[in-house]
């Protein structure tokens, strides 16, 4: 749905990336986190919708916030939008050449908003190391760079990559050995996306501090702080270079019916909340200790 037109480039814009883990159950969340945050584009996964069903639930509610849409929906499962108050151009779903599993799965969304070509992505989960899906998922990353390589060159990746880009970003490696998201072709996939010369705009921010995007319901991961960083934003050096603050919503994941993501917002050319750092609130106490805690699936 378009409401009206904007400049070509506009400054001031906060963009943020969230896994909502359907957008029916969120709800009662998303609309007063979009008041809270005031957010100008927002990149949504796991909505689990159809598109007819997207605008149904949320065509009036987007509106009386200003924003317009675009979504790539199927139900029950997948499907991303983007949501913007800077503009809505040349929208685009899907990813061109990448294969489907079967059939191709709501999984990305682009339009350029505000000047900046962004990509809403919801990258497979891979499964099995060595699987059939874990193939698919290498195939769609390598068809997902050839988009990207083919500009524009504003541009940022933003969403659930279902990649820890390095050691760094899950709470201990051992839990996560013979896993997804953490092997060597996964991260060398992840990795020829930034060569392209995209950066991971969060982690250049904050190279030394301990940050996660997703926790697992179970076994009371989140309030143990043992997480991953799965959900990222890679900027091209042209809007990276205009990035005042990078941070974690962590505050989104607390309370009654979250997601089992938090948000990542981006703040271009100016900082509303200043440069306040990787999460909202500060990070709970450091887990336990290296090779005492198992993932809640290998137990």
């Amino acid at each position: 749905m378009k409401l009206s037109g904007v400049p070509a480039t506009v400054g001031g814009v906060r963009v943020a990336t969230w896994n909502v883990n359907s957008v029916k159950q969120r709800m009662p969340r998303l609309l007063p986190w979009l008041e809270q945050r005031r957010p100008d584009v927002v990149c949504l996964q796991e909505t689990k919708l159809t598109v007819e069903a997207f605008g149904e639930l949320l065509e009036q509610p987007l509106a009386e916030r200003g924003y317009e849409f675009a979504v790539a929906g199927q139900s029950g499962w997948n499907g991303v939008a983007i949501l913007s108050r800077v503009g809505l151009e040349d929208v685009v779903v899907g990813v061109d050449g990448a294969p489907g599993f079967p059939d191709p799965e709501a999984r990305a969304v682009a339009a350029t908003c505000g000047g900046v070509r962004v990509h809403s992505l919801y990258v497979p989960n891979g499964r099995e190391p060595d699987s059939e899906h874990y193939r698919y998922k290498l195939a769609w990353l390598a068809a997902l760079r050839d988009v990207v390589k083919a500009g524009p060159g504003d541009a940022m990746l933003c969403g659930d990559m279902n990649i820890a880009p390095a050691d760094a970003d899950v709470f201990d490696p051992a839990a996560y050995a013979g896993h997804t998201h953490v092997t060597a072709p996964e991260r060398a996939a992840l990795g020829e996306l930034q060569a392209l010369g995209l950066h991971d705009v969060v982690r250049e921010r904050w190279p030394d501090e301990r940050v996660f995007t997703y926790w697992d319901y179970r076994a009371g991961m989140f309030h143990q702080d043992l997480g991953m960083r799965i959900d990222l934003v890679l900027a091209s050096a042209s809007v990276s270079g205009r990035v005042a603050a990078a941070w974690v919503d962590r505050q989104a994941r607390k309370g009654t019916g979250p997601s089992d993501h938090a948000p990542v917002i981006v703040d271009l050319d100016e900082a509303p909340d200043g440069d306040i750092g990787p999460v909202v609130p500060p990070p709970s106490a450091r887990g336990p200790r290296k090779g005492r805690v198992k993932l809640p699936q290998a137990k």
